[in-house]
């Protein structure tokens, strides 16, 4: 954008600022354009190098569009993409004579995924996970390149063991420094006394609690994850103080049951049934009982249950949302993750080594309750849906190391398909959902005119076969096209170890 437009918004007087509430239409759209243009900084040499196009005007033609809302898809549109926003969507669009045109013949457009479960660490090869020695290093070289080369556009880190590193990175990216996905990014964990890892902190009480909460939201951090054995006076008070300011949180709980943090005012619910203690026979408040025997509990309910299904509607009309995890679960069901070649191509040598140990090692137990567990957990995700709740979707790449960034979140999508959505259905889930959840759906999460142009071009049709959905030609990020196989090419290797 031209210094003389810049000069000319800034000079508008205060009645007809781009931030007044009674801007007409005309102008709201006008100030959004510039907007967007006068934030797109220019890309560096680091990043320029995984770039396939960077045109201010492209048009991707004779594509079919998924457009993330769950209607059905449109066949032979053009989708019009101008100074990183999309600018028009259509069978009949008429192309300007200087855009770089794109034929988008047998492939499939839809919204770039919003990960709502999608760290930036991962767990480190040769860790004892029983004990206080599970370290988990940030993956700030290949995580952000394997997001974005998955389709990946947006994430929620959904807890941090580095949270300056993550603060550091989404400056970079913002930058144009790195190639990677838009972040949100979540605080440190809020954990209370028993954590397995020396990295993170463990709350005292409910005053540290607010003094965390109230410190990283000045530091930075868009949300905030409530941990295993944080207390109810501690969550009660770190709600208090995020939501003071506006901020949500969410929580991968054990001490506390889902429908306790749900009367507390908890906003989301990480990973779902699994990790729910309040069945457990004997459960005591403020007290994480045995996760393994939880588990096995859960392996003798079904979801028609009567306390699983009063769970889903308290649930829902709390309004709080839960966030599928698949991926990491299917992970402890004996042989049932696929060995995926891309997966076992990213890792470090000695990660490789390791988590096929681990693998083997999980085949090898018989009945495993994960089998019951994994099947309860997709049919509680749909059930949720049916009756009004919000998921969400993510990967979460810990466990023992089997999923990791981008990919994970395109075997999500796959596995909500599994659970019973439709391919259109996992895909709104997958963008839309993520985009409402953070109050970013009016520039994220579906493909319509005025949003970024935050894209991924896929060779096949995941409407009719969700397995395409890895098949991932290019992604855009406002605009921008990046070359998946070369951002792969540089990240593969080096998971487990940056």
């Amino acid at each position: 954008m031209s210094k003389r437009v810049i000069r000319f918004v800034s000079a508008l007087p205060p009645i007809i600022t781009c931030r007044h509430t009674l801007l007409v239409a005309v102008l709201a759209g006008f100030c959004a354009a510039t907007s967007a243009v006068a934030q797109t900084p220019p890309l560096s040499a680091q990043t320029q190098q995984f770039v396939k196009y960077a045109q201010p005007l492209l048009a991707i033609t004779h594509i079919r569009v998924i457009d993330g809302t769950g209607t059905a898809a449109k066949e032979n549109q053009t989708v019009l993409l101008r100074d990183g926003l999309i600018a028009a969507v259509g069978k009949h669009v008429k192309l300007p004579k200087n855009a770089t045109v794109i034929d988008g013949s047998g492939q499939t457009l839809i919204p770039g995924l919003v990960g709502m479960h999608d760290h930036m660490f991962y767990p480190a090869p040769k860790v004892n996970p029983e004990a206080k020695e599970a370290i988990y290093p940030e993956q700030a070289s290949s995580f952000p390149k394997l997001y974005l080369a998955g389709g990946v556009t947006t994430i929620r880190t959904t807890g941090s063991t580095e949270p300056y590193t993550d603060l550091e990175l989404k400056k970079a990216i913002d930058a144009g420094k790195i190639p990677g996905p838009k972040m949100h990014t979540t605080g440190p964990y809020l954990e209370g006394k028993g954590s397995f890892t020396p990295q993170m902190h463990e709350l005292v009480d409910a005053a540290d609690a607010t003094a965390t909460v109230n410190y990283w939201i000045g530091e930075g951090a868009t949300s905030f994850k409530a941990y295993m054995h944080i207390t109810r006076a501690e969550l009660s008070a770190a709600i208090a103080a995020a939501h003071a300011q506006h901020i949500k949180v969410t929580g991968h709980l054990c001490t506390i049951g889902f429908t306790e943090a749900a009367d507390l005012g908890i906003d989301d619910l990480e990973h779902g049934l699994p990790v729910d203690t309040e069945f457990t026979a004997g459960k005591q408040s403020d007290v994480c009982p045995d996760t393994k025997l939880a588990v096995a509990n859960l392996a003798t309910i079904s979801v028609d249950d009567p306390r699983i299904q009063q769970l889903i509607r308290h649930l829902v009309a709390k309004h709080v949302a839960v966030t599928s995890t698949l991926p990491v679960f299917e992970t402890f069901v004996p042989g049932r993750a696929p060995v995926d070649a891309r997966v076992l191509d990213a890792m470090l040598p000695e990660t490789r080594v390791e988590y096929l140990k681990g693998r083997d090692k999980i085949a090898g137990i018989k009945d495993s309750p994960w089998v019951k567990v994994f099947k309860l957990e997709e049919d509680f995700e749909h059930a949720f849906v049916q009756q009004g709740g919000t998921l969400l979707a993510g990967l979460d790449p810990t466990g023992f190391g089997g999923v990791i960034a981008g990919y994970g979140d395109q075997h999500e999508v796959e596995l909500l398909v599994e659970a019973g959505f439709t391919p259109l259905q996992a895909i709104q889930i997958a963008t839309l959902n993520g985009a409402r959840f953070m109050g970013e759906e009016k520039n994220i999460g579906s493909i319509d005119i005025g949003k970024a142009a935050d894209l991924v071009l896929i060779d096949g049709n995941p409407a009719t076969n969700i397995k395409d959905i890895e098949n991932v030609a290019l992604v855009f990020k406002d605009g921008v096209g990046y070359d998946p196989a070369k951002l792969v090419k540089a990240a593969n290797g080096t998971v487990g170890l940056r």
